[in-house]
């Protein structure tokens, strides 16, 4: 369907006389890299200098590359343009205000203030302009992992080459709004990183171009924190830890440790997206449960085993087909398939954090059930499958 809606934009412009072209790939070795490096093949890409990157739900705006080109054109150190996304169904279902919230953080705290100091900040996958020059000195598009962006933007980093981040220039795009395609999202953006990681860390430490600086800035701060040690602190500390210390009364964790610097952490991820400050509580459980799925992800690619390449599109199905799918189906089909949603290991967690709030409520003396019992209710949700919106199958 999303070909066919090309194929008929291209021929639409090329009928007013734009030199435009509908061209795909008969396979999908590479995926996503595959497909990008395929298209770099092109006779008419040795003529273009830039190269812009949308997804297939991406809308840009009709000056997206009046706003953007310039800057590569005024400044030769510049390889990338990287623009902000904005989510045309946020207001959809709780699910997409919880993902609204973290991914308007990341674009407006970690891109915007890496972009302000002139550090490192990883390319986004899409809505960027590319210098072509700088893909090709950094080795261009490989296939090696499922975070082909992120693997070119270290690389053409290391080069030497510099990002530009603009946060008023923002792209409409849509959020995953089943809770299934949310979830094979995340396995790849966090098992991607981890497995980079561990291919690119000897690249990196040796790396004669760039200061000590940016190497433990790029190992410490980008990887290490934010792609690796985030995911699994968040779980065994919140989902494991502080669970098992009920049953151990000699254990006493601080509530400096596990409520106010937590608190703390968690108002600051606010900021990006001030109207969902009441929100706050749903996103730090839902985050919790998530982190169930990043740390199985992240060791996944810390050891490179079985799932660690592999590449699931991310289902986006638009407003239109929503509906057809949910009027097609009809209620009494959605609830005889509720067997189909359970997830047995989000149940375990939660029955898990269930029986530890309860011996806590009744022998403990540190309040924890309150979070535990709020948070096993989160993990139950998520494991009888009512999160995000419900789409039948058939």
């Amino acid at each position: 369907m999303i070909k066919e809606m090309v194929r008929l934009e291209c021929e639409r412009w090329a009928r007013k006389g734009i030199n435009i072209t509908y061209q795909i790939r008969d396979d999908r070795k590479g995926y996503k890299a595959g497909a990008l490096r395929a298209g770099m093949k092109h006779a008419y890409v040795r003529e273009c200098e830039y190269v812009v990157i949308f997804d297939a739900d991406f809308q840009p705006d009709p000056d997206f590359l009046k706003r953007t080109v310039p800057y590569l054109v005024h400044n030769p150190e510049i390889a990338l343009v990287q623009a902000r996304w904005r989510f045309v169904n946020a207001d959809e279902c709780l699910m997409t205000r919880m993902q609204e919230m973290s991914l308007d953080y990341h674009f407006t705290v970690e891109q915007e203030v890496s972009s302000s100091v002139c550090a490192f900040f990883g390319f986004n996958g899409t809505a960027g302009v590319w210098r072509i020059s700088a893909i090709n000195e950094a080795g261009g598009w490989k296939d090696r992992t499922t975070v082909e962006d992120m693997d070119l933007a270290i690389r053409a980093s290391l080069k030497g080459w510099k990002f530009v981040y603009l946060g008023d220039v923002q792209v409409k795009s849509e959020l995953p709004s089943t809770f299934k395609a949310f979830r094979f999202q995340q396995h790849r953006w966090s098992c991607g990183p981890a497995n980079l990681f561990r291919k690119m860390l000897m690249e990196i430490v040796t790396n004669k171009k760039v200061t000590i600086w940016k190497k433990i800035h790029v190992i410490y701060n980008f990887f290490l924190i934010r792609k690796i040690i985030a995911h699994i602190i968040t779980f065994s500390f919140y989902c494991l830890v502080i669970p098992a210390t009920i049953f151990v009364p000699e254990v006493r964790i601080p509530k400096w440790g596990c409520v106010y610097i937590p608190s703390a952490i968690t108002l600051m991820n606010s900021v990006g997206t001030p109207r969902s400050f009441h929100l706050l509580f749903f996103w730090v459980a839902f985050e919790n449960v998530m982190s169930l799925h990043r740390t199985k992800a992240t060791l996944i690619g810390l050891l490179e085993a079985g799932r660690a390449n592999e590449w699931v599109v991310t289902a986006k199905l638009g407003s239109a087909m929503k509906m057809k799918a949910a009027n097609k189906a009809g209620l009494r089909k959605q609830f005889m398939r509720i067997w189909e949603r359970l997830h047995v290991t989000e149940l375990g967690v939660a029955a898990f954090l269930f029986s530890c709030g309860w011996y806590d409520f009744a022998y403990g003396r540190d309040h924890f059930f309150i979070y535990l019992f709020f948070q096993s209710v989160a993990f139950f949700i998520v494991g009888i499958g009512y999160v995000g919106t419900i789409v039948p199958q058939s």
